[in-house]
């Protein structure tokens, strides 16, 4: 294989530098177009050195090494080299073009060793050869508190200590000491492939330029361009923080309710048995039960009646059912009165009530007798008819899956238990919180009263259910005092208990909500609320474009909501200002932690901003001596002027 093509400059280029700098992987990088993964770059490190000779076994590398370079055409060739100060290098440093001299960003020793050690044996070897100063492994200056390479570190050997800040060499370091020694400075990453292609390319222009003042004839070589500057890194913004929420327990709360029926308002009375439950999930649930329940007779019977410790309603068919009966209610109505009073004694037991008579104008409503003498309520008499009741109350859930239990199948598609999982929240929290329908305790807050359910706030609350059920004088209050408590806050409380989701929250009243929040132990509700304010200054900030409003409600927030346990919002609102930087270091009302914090992680990076301000001071003088080097006057001016200064006439 012919390695020399005509017309073409060969340039070999020796590359230098302590063990473990990254040597190997930079060649690499650029020879065989490597790309390498951070799982790759922590495995251990084995000395190893890159073969010259697979320029002549590889086809593709030795394509890959050809390359046009300000209009020369250029084969370039790399050179490995260990990096053990006692090994003789003298082999490799024969006849070379251009030296890359590396060191680690992470390791200062490898930047002293640069100066100590390296760099006078270069000029030993190779006294008139041009020398770039090239750091590698650039993106563990932003990468070393990152926590996926953290996790790395420590899987890799518990002997194995990370980089920290101290250890980190600063693109003003490196760029001392190449100006100390007269050459241009680089930096590179194989992770990140930056500055791979523009350190050797600019290799190259070092290599021809001081080819070309040895052979002033070569034509090609006049357009060669010194090596140019490089553009400052500027590291990625850390990731935008993610709200964790806890898991919902609304079902299992739900659960709760169902069997251990605290302060249920009512009592079915099937036969000889008394089912107590709830008004409100009833009404909620089915339909038909909203429709009996909320009837003018009921109502004014739940109104005016009182127990001493919660209030119940017993559902008789006595007067209220005339006319056509089947054979279920006929066989309740013939029941003896001993029998009766038997089942009457076991609910008074219960609970102490008070029946209201029907008077004679609510005697016959004719939309209760409708409701009560409805098909559903007198067709039940076996397990099988539960579906047909179902259907006849218009519980379309309920009736399917009594369908797929009573055809035994063991899958079925959940779909509809989803839809029901969906609606049955939304009229819940229409029922309870919108309408206050079938309240049984009133809340005292700070600017006006609340109504809501004994029942539902102790499945949903555990303070709440240690309120109610210990030995508290809130246990038998109706009106139950709730300092501290504004009515925007408990009505968003309340969307939680009985929705399991909550309404959009304003970021400037988001602390009274996570004060409540975390006053009652509720995670869960910290974190929606934490996401939905969140979500709000996202839609501000890059929707709208009130940045600086925004950073004023993180400056706000920050302190605040700490001791609110609401951590994924002090979180992002730390993110923010970060990024802003510029815009809150002058806040005095901060804490000093937070103020150190802030300028520690702050993006960009205060020594990013101190390189990207020397580039462009660079990129002005570059341009300040063009403009000196250009002719002042042109060739058509110089030809309309005299010899004696006077100006031809034409």
């Amino acid at each position: 294989m012919d390695n020399e093509q005509p017309h073409q400059e060969l340039v070999k280029c020796v590359v230098v530098g302590d063990t473990a700098v990254g040597k190997t992987r930079l060649i690499c990088a650029r020879a065989c177009n490597k790309h390498v993964s951070l799982s790759q770059l922590m495995t251990t490190h084995v000395p190893t050195v890159w073969a010259i000779d697979q320029y002549r076994i590889y086809k593709d590398v030795l394509e890959r090494s050809w390359e046009v370079v300000d209009g020369v055409n250029v084969s370039l060739r790399l050179w490995d080299t260990f990096g053990d100060h006692e090994k003789d290098r003298r082999f490799a440093y024969g006849r070379s073009d251009v030296v890359l001299l590396c060191f680690s960003i992470t390791n200062p020793i490898s930047l002293r060793n640069c100066g100590a050690m390296w760099y006078p044996e270069i000029r030993r070897f190779c006294p008139n050869t041009p020398v770039l100063l090239v750091g590698c492994k650039n993106d563990l200056r932003y990468m070393y508190r990152d926590e996926t390479y953290l996790n790395y570190c420590k899987d890799r050997s518990p002997f194995i200590r990370a980089p920290r800040k101290s250890d980190l060499v600063m693109p003003d370091q490196g760029r001392a000491l190449a100006h100390e020694f007269g050459i241009y400075y680089y930096e590179t990453s194989v992770f990140t492939y930056y500055g791979v292609n523009e350190v050797f390319e600019n290799a190259i222009r070092a290599a021809l330029i001081a080819r070309r003042q040895q052979r002033f004839w070569m034509t090609n070589l006049k357009r060669v361009q010194r090596p140019l500057l490089q553009a400052p890194f500027r590291p990625p913004r850390p990731m935008e923080p993610e709200v964790v929420t806890v898991n919902s327990v609304y079902l299992e709360n739900m659960t709760t309710l169902l069997r251990q029926q605290y302060f249920s308002d009512m009592v079915i009375i099937c036969g000889a048995k008394g089912f107590p439950v709830h008004r409100f999930m009833l009404a909620a649930a089915c339909e038909a039960f909203h429709r009996l329940l909320t009837t003018d007779c009921v109502s004014l019977s739940a109104e005016l009646a009182r127990s001493s410790s919660e209030s119940s309603m017993v559902s008789s068919m006595g007067e209220a059912t005339t006319g056509d009966f089947n054979e279920d209610t006929e066989y309740l109505i013939r029941q003896d009165q001993a029998k009766q009073m038997r089942v009457w004694d076991q609910i008074k037991r219960r609970s102490s009530c008070q029946i209201l008579p029907l008077s004679d104008s609510c005697k016959k409503p004719p939309d209760l007798y409708r409701e009560v003498n409805h098909p559903a309520i007198n067709s039940i008499r076996v397990v099988k008819e539960i579906r047909q009741a179902a259907e006849l109350l218009g519980f379309h859930e309920l009736s399917k899956l009594s369908q797929f239990i009573l055809d035994q199948h063991l899958l079925f598609d959940k779909g509809f238990m989803l839809q029901f999982h969906t609606s049955f929240p939304q009229r819940l929290r229409e029922m309870c919180v919108e309408r206050n329908l079938f309240a049984d305790v009133t809340f005292d807050l700070d600017d006006g009263i609340h109504l809501a359910h004994r029942a539902a706030l102790m499945a949903r609350c555990d303070p709440m259910k240690a309120m109610f059920q210990g030995h508290f004088r809130e246990s038998t209050s109706r009106v139950i005092s709730f300092p501290g408590v504004k009515m925007y806050a408990f009505q968003i409380l309340l969307c939680y208990i009985y929705s399991d989701k909550i309404p959009s929250v304003e970021p400037t009243r988001c602390l009274e909500l996570l004060e409540l929040a975390n006053r009652l132990c509720m995670n869960r509700l910290v974190n929606l609320i934490e996401a939905r304010v969140i979500e709000h200054l996202q839609h501000q900030d890059r929707v709208c474009g009130e940045e600086d409003q925004v950073v004023e409600i993180c400056l706000s927030l920050l302190e605040p909501v700490k001791l609110h346990n609401a951590h994924s919002l002090a979180e992002w609102c730390t993110w923010r200002l970060c990024g802003a930087y510029d815009r809150v270091c002058r806040a005095r009302h901060l804490s000093q932690s937070s103020r150190e914090y802030l300028a520690d992680n702050r993006w960009p990076p205060v020594w990013y901003v101190k390189e990207y301000d020397y580039y462009q001071k660079c990129l002005n003088e570059q341009s300040k001596e063009q403009k000196e080097i250009r002719p002042t006057t042109s060739l058509q001016a110089n030809q309309q002027t005299g010899c004696l200064c006077f100006t031809s006439k034409l």
